[in-house]
This record gives C-alpha cells, structure tokens and sequence, in this order.
C-alpha cells in the first residue's frame, strides 16, 4: 500500500476524497444510524471528528455518489434521492445572545442563497430556521436534513460568566425549539457537541433527541481503532514504535468493544514522527481548573472512580459535576463497567499517557506562582526519595506547598491528608513516575505507593492540630503501615521498601515532619 495524503485540519469529506487521503471509512455506521431513526445527538470530546461526521452526513443526503466509491455505504443508499441540507456550525467565539443571532441569520442567508431562495422577511433566527426550512421543502418536494455542529459552543464559551452563559443557553434554547415544531418539514437531525447539556435545559422543546453518545453500537462512530491503525495507516508505521503510540494515544473508550484514538494525536504524529501530547497543546483547560478549584475537588480522588450514567451526564451551567465536566471534555475516559442490580457503574481514569502527564503538568503549573518550572520541582522529589535523601524531599515539598496560591490553599482540603497526598500524586503523576494511591493490601490500603529507581516507597499522611502531637503522629503512621503489612507485597519483588511518615499541620496548612525507615532487600 502506498502512502496517502495525511487529512491534518480537513473537515470537509469532499475536500478529503479528492485530494486523495487517508480515511477510515465510517459510512457503515452512518448508514445504520439512518436506518435506525432520524433525531440523534453524539457528544464526543473536541478535535475528534465530529466535523468529519457531520459533513459526510451531508453529502450522503445530497446524493453525492461520486464521493463514496470503495464506501460501505455505496450499493446501500438510493442516490437517485436527494435533499436539501441545513447545516449549521457553532464553531467560533461567541460574545452574547445577540452575536449568535447574528451568526446564525448569516449561515441562514448563506443556504438560501446556495438554494436560490428569495430572501426571508423574518428577522430573528428562530423564525428564519423554520421559513427557510418550509421554502425548502416546498421547492424540492423532498423533506429537509437539518445538521448541527459544536451546538454548545455559545454556552462553554461563555461558563466563566454565569450569567453570560445563561443567556446563551436561552437563546439556543429557542433556536433549537423550532426544529421539533417543524417536524413535516423534518427529514433528519444530528447533532454534535462536546458536553452533553440536559434536555431539560436546553432541548425542552426538542425532547425527541436520542443521544447516542454511550452507544455501545456507535462506540467508533468517531475516532481510529486498532484495527484502523494497522491497515489504513500501514504505510506510515515504519519507524515509529507501535507500542509507544497505543500507550501514548490509545484509550478513549464510549463503552465499545474497541478502545480509540483521538485522529488529531494519530495524524500529527505520522507527520512530525515524535511523541508529543498534540491533542492537549491545542485547548486551554482553564475554565477545568477553575471548576476544580470552586468545587474542591483533586485529580487523585477522580483517578479510577466508579460513576453512574447520572453522574457522567450531568452538565448544565448552574450544575457541572467534575466527573462529567473531565469525562465529557476528554480528560477521563470509561474503563470498566460494573453492574449493581439496575444500575451500571462506570470506572473513569486517563485514556492514556498524552493526558496522564500533560494534565497533571498543567494543573501543577496552575498551583504554581513561582518563576521555575513545577516539573523540576517534581523531578527533585524523585531525586530525594531515589537517594534516600528524606530531610530534602521534606524540604522540596514544604517549598512546593509554600508556592501555592492562597485561592487554593485555602479550599477546604488544605485541612485534610488528602489534599497534600493529591499534591504529591500530581508531581510524580506529571513526570510519568508509577503512583498509586490507596493502594490495597491485605489488612488495609495505603495512602499512596510510589515506585522508582527500583525502590518501593509506601507514604501514609496524618494531620495533627498542635506541633506538640507531632512525634506521636509520626509513630503512629509508622506503626500503622507496620502493622498493616503495607510493604509485604513488594518485599518479595527483592526491592527495598521504604515507610515514609508524613505529618502535616490542620491550621498551619504545612508539612511538618517527615520520617522513614526501610525495609526488604536493602541492596
């Protein structure tokens, strides 16, 4: 197979057959989705081909045939019929309810003109959408495809403003009401975004939605598997690791059978041919880190967590949970499922390695207010503990707390081990060192467990209201991890061990002491 064309920031599928590049070819699911029914929504990170999706949607319903030669769909779809398409994209920034009425109106002025329809005399959006789809009808004889891209653009634009926010959810709520309402003139309707907005908030007149977006069928509807890897983009793998980009870029999982790649990572590395975290580098997850601020919520409690479908799904402006703001958005994926009677539970940890470390690197940077870069600060602790060198790494780690702005600091889980145990994770988390936390054993679990330099480091954390309970706390945590057995299951691994005390202030909000003792092989 000969090399193609990489597709790097093409969305438009006409554009793509063409110029003759790559594709994995999704019309399989397409066709099946239009088999099943007409209203859908799909909710999928950014950069993951929605737009691809949507615009190959289109023109299978305008009957381009030319288009989808060697295509599943091809010798399934009646080409002899065609319709009028409506499609709308959300994909730019929007200032205020007036702004998106603005926009909406030009992309309105833009298919009636491509149809050669006289201009409406309506003037606002709603009343528009539903004259031109009318016109459209009636000039084609044949129903109208109505496509919406990034439809929450207007609304996660404006999530650092409540009240902005609120304002746009209102005016696309109303937008959005008048598809159902011109349902005669309604053929099909997909819809595509990064969160998954309550239909309560936002589509209460648009109820007749079915949200496929943990769809085990349409899992892949998005996205490059395995399989795609190995066969489309054969030409393209030699010289570059295969192992290192299934952990670097694999993982994302909508509870199929197949886990996925995002094709932004994917493309980028054929073309530059060096792992670097592509994906991550292109949006700001400012607004992320302010959610988890406000909510007093750290990565480490979000690592390998059991949520239901309520949970996961649960967006709108006034009510954002962190689970459902970090799965939605990407940064957790689904990796296990679990049953409890009528309910399934679903296990949420990083897809993969690009977002393991980039994320836990910019949330450190986000706490940090000093000049140097938190990584060496998190490569020094590993220095410290490597060496043995307990008095400095409580040194490095007090420095590192003393960095963090008051806003954080003072978020209610500065008074909690958990809160300087999440801290810890996030540093050896964003230099890609083994930490496990709450790690189990046979009479308990562990507060964190770190590997590295071929040592096994067990830490417990204890918070103390008084400098004078110090000593006891450090004993007690000591005798704790003894007791308990924490090192017995790596003991035969013919690694050291380390316990490692860690004491902390509830009022002072520091570390105060730290002290270990080593056990198993010490060579």
């Amino acid at each position: 197979m000969s090399r193609q064309r990489l597709p790097i920031g093409i969305q438009d599928f006409a554009r793509l057959r063409e110029t003759k590049c790559y594709y994995v070819d999704k019309t399989a699911m397409i066709w099946d989705l239009i088999k099943r029914g007409d209203h859908w929504f799909l909710s999928r990170p950014r950069r993951f081909g929605k737009s691809l999706l949507v615009d190959t949607i289109k023109a299978v319903f305008e009957g381009r045939k030319e288009l989808f030669g060697g295509l599943a769909i091809c010798e399934h779809w009646d080409w002899s019929v065609t319709h009028p398409v409506v499609r709308l994209s959300f994909n730019r920034k929007y200032d205020g309810p007036a702004d998106i009425e603005r926009n909406i109106l030009a992309q309105l002025k833009a298919i009636e003109r491509d149809a050669k329809l006289s201009s409406s005399t309506w003037k606002t959006a709603p009343e528009y959408l539903f004259d031109v789809l009318n016109r459209l009808h009636r000039k084609t004889g044949q129903r109208v495809v109505i496509l919406v891209d990034e439809y929450d653009k207007p609304i996660l634009d404006g999530l650092h403003d409540t009240n902005l926010a609120r304002a746009n959810r209102e005016c696309l709520r109303s937008f959005y009401g008048i598809i159902k309402g011109s349902a005669e003139h309604v053929r099909f309707v997909f819809v595509t975004g990064v969160s998954m907005f309550s239909k309560v908030s936002l589509f209460s007149d648009l109820n007749n939605l079915k949200d496929i977006s943990l769809d085990p069928h349409f899992a892949a509807i998005c996205g490059y598997t395995d399989v795609d890897i190995d066969t489309v983009f054969a030409p393209e793998l030699d010289g570059l690791d295969r192992d290192m980009i299934r952990t670097w870029y694999n993982g994302y999982n909508w509870r199929g059978e197949e886990r996925l790649y995002n094709p932004f990572d994917v493309l980028l590395l054929f073309n530059d041919r060096e792992f670097c975290p592509y994906w991550f580098e292109t949006g700001s997850p400012t607004f992320l880190f302010e959610t988890l601020k406000k909510k007093s919520v750290s990565l480490r409690e979000l690592e390998n967590r059991m949520a239901d479908r309520s949970l996961v799904s649960k967006f709108d402006v006034d009510d954002i949970s962190a689970e459902a703001l970090l799965f939605q958005t990407g940064y957790l994926t689904i990796t296990g499922e679990d049953r409890q009677g009528h309910r399934i539970l679903y296990r949420l940890d990083y897809p993969n390695r690009e977002v393991k470390l980039s994320l836990n690197d910019a949330l450190l940077a986000n706490l940090n207010t000093r000049d140097h870069v938190p990584l060496e600060e998190a490569r020094s602790l590993q220095t410290c503990l490597e060496t043995h060198d307990f008095e400095s790494f409580a040194q490095e780690f007090r420095a590192y707390l003393a960095s963090i702005p008051y806003q954080w600091n003072n978020n209610g889980l500065a008074r909690h081990e958990a809160w300087y145990a999440g801290l810890l994770h996030m540093c050896f988390r964003a230099i890609d060192v083994d930490v496990r936390s709450e790690e189990a054993s046979s009479h308990g679990r562990a507060d964190m467990v770190v590997l590295t330099g071929g040592q096994v480091f067990v830490l417990e954390f204890k918070m103390v209201e008084k400098a004078k309970d110090v000593e006891a706390a450090l004993e007690a945590a000591l005798a704790q991890m003894r007791d308990r057995g924490y090192a017995e299951k790596y003991i035969n691994r013919e690694k050291p061990v380390h316990l490692i005390a860690m004491v902390c202030g509830r009022e002072d909000r520091k570390l105060l002491d730290v002290r270990a003792e080593t056990t198993g092989n010490r060579d």
